[in-house]
């Protein structure tokens, strides 16, 4: 039987779509239902890799994993990793097939929106509902004529939508309100009711507000969705972490740890999971004087290397990095973060950038030199080198993460890897990854996620505190695991839409 269908879109970029995807997947799937998300096109830095090597956004990664089903490329089949100047890396049903700048990317939409077809057509036979995000708002005037990720995908999957907005910065009627004014009939007719969503205060306070707004569009509104804090779930991109910028400096019983935000910082949400300990600051820093007093500074993966190894330098930035590191301050580089602390990075083909070559911060014997053929893999390893993060007996445990990166990095001389890879993709491999310094304090290493594995992120924690001379924590529950948030997610939406309505609204009446 062909999947039942739903989509939520939205207001703006940033009204909250994707966790009302996620929640709508998680609630589905609490009631037995197999359900998948889908986005026909995204446009992050933030990625994922699939079990079988394909490349997709990360919000759709976790819609997967709040349905309790793996990520597949088919859940988004175009993804597009911005590079500045108009042109983003194509990503294409899990491969990248190039760089292109926008005007070019248009031109090729016929042919994208086969696949879209495609995609969505092979999700809808092996679950039970689909439910469609959409990108940014689909009254873009400007740009209707190019759509394949709104009502275009609405009208193809024959979905009713569900119009978000968010109350939370301000003129949600407004904005709602206008968007159906700016859509065509056929598509107004698609938007089946409307929800409100981060909403903080007295409902009854908004109620008359919703009443106006019915009367006014004759949409009903599905629910009010309150202002949920501090969820344990990965952001779509780096829009969110404008609210994190101005974090201040940690107190004097808490361990501070500085993450460098680099101009094009991608998967960035590898630190996520320290973010919610106790007792832990992470602070998202862009000046030279915030290094001083981090317990630890990590340097994050990024879209182009080059270009912000270039910005860091600029900056200030990489000196002060460099020498907090060479008076042994605990640093870690991820992904391109490690690229950038190597001693040379090459791109003699120019794949990511129009320099051939770039001197590193020189923090670690490796050397880095980008190709056309892009790394993606779920990968297992453990930690092989004595640094800090095989403290307290992490190296022990089996460690899981991905990779997703351009470049090949090779350790030189006689530098000690970071991690050993022992399966990639799902086969078995003995293979090295990244680098630690001679005195243990440098860390690099290609693999993302490593901080979603608890006994690490314990070991490293309890290794920053007595370095510091700080007590352990006093005893209080643990962070809670990703699926917990996702119950939590759910169970708070599922409460404040009327369910009734979204039954018949997806259609779900008339298959129980």
């Amino acid at each position: 039987m062909t999947a039942l269908t739903v989509m939520v879109q939205g207001t703006a970029s940033s009204v909250g779509k994707s966790l009302l995807c996620a929640a709508l997947c998680r609630m589905f799937q609490r009631r037995g239902l197999r359900v998948a998300p889908f986005k026909s096109q995204n446009m992050a830095l933030n990625s994922f890799a699939t079990l079988d090597g394909g490349e997709i956004g990360r919000a759709q990664a976790v819609q997967a994993e709040a349905a309790r089903v793996a990520p597949t490329v088919d859940m988004n089949p175009i993804l597009l990793k911005p590079e500045g100047d108009s042109r983003s890396q194509v990503v294409v049903l899990g491969k990248p097939i190039g760089s292109l700048h926008a005007r070019d990317y248009f031109a090729f939409r016929g042919e994208l929106k086969d696949i879209i077809a495609r995609s969505l057509d092979r999700l809808r036979e092996a679950h039970d509902v689909v439910v469609i995000e959409g990108a940014g708002s689909p009254a873009e005037i400007n740009l209707k004529d190019r759509d394949i990720v709104n009502m275009h995908v609405a009208r193809v999957a024959d979905a009713p939508v569900l119009l978000a907005g968010d109350i939370d910065r301000g003129g949600v009627f407004a904005a709602l309100v206008g968007t159906m004014a700016l859509l065509e009939p056929d598509e107004r007719a698609r938007v089946a009711a409307f929800v409100i969503n981060k909403f903080r205060g007295d409902l009854r306070l908004l109620e008359p507000g919703l009443g106006m707004l019915t009367e006014r569009t004759g949409v009903p509104v599905l629910g009010v969705v309150p202002y949920l804090k501090q969820l344990r779930i990965a952001d779509e991109d780096s829009v969110a972490l404008e609210s994190r910028r101005r974090r201040g400096p940690a107190g004097p019983g808490q361990v501070d740890i500085a993450v460098i935000r680099l101009p094009r910082i991608s998967n960035y949400d590898d630190v996520e999971p320290l973010e919610h300990e106790r007792d832990v600051v992470v602070r998202f820093i862009e000046r030279p004087d915030e290094v001083g007093g981090a317990d630890l500074v990590v340097l994050p993966g990024t879209k182009s290397t080059m270009a912000d190894l270039a910005w860091l330098r600029a900056t200030g930035l990489a000196e002060a990095v460099a020498a907090r590191a060479r008076q042994g301050g605990w640093t870690l580089g991820i992904c391109g973060g490690c690229q950038m602390l190597g001693g040379a990075i090459e791109d003699p083909e120019g794949v990511e950038s129009a320099e051939r070559e770039a001197r590193g911060l020189g923090l670690l014997d490796v050397w880095t030199r980008f190709e056309r053929a892009k790394t993606t893999a779920q990968v297992r390893a453990r930690i092989a080198g004595g640094s800090f993060l095989g403290a307290a007996g992490a190296a022990e445990e089996e460690l899981a993460g991905y990779e997703i990166h351009m470049g090949r990095v090779e350790r030189t001389g006689s530098a000690a890897a970071a991690f050993e890879i022992r399966t990639r993709s799902g086969r078995a491999e003995a293979a090295l990854d990244g680098a630690v310094s001679a005195d243990g304090a440098v860390v690099g290493t290609m693999i993302h996620g490593i901080f979603e594995n608890d006994g690490l992120r314990r070991a490293l924690l309890a290794a920053l505190r007595e370095r510091r001379g700080l007590p352990a924590p006093a005893d209080g529950p643990a962070i809670p695991s990703r699926h917990e948030e996702y119950d939590r997610l759910a169970t708070a939406v599922e409460a404040s839409l009327d369910r009734a309505l979204l039954d018949r609204i997806v259609g779900l009446d008339r298959r129980a």
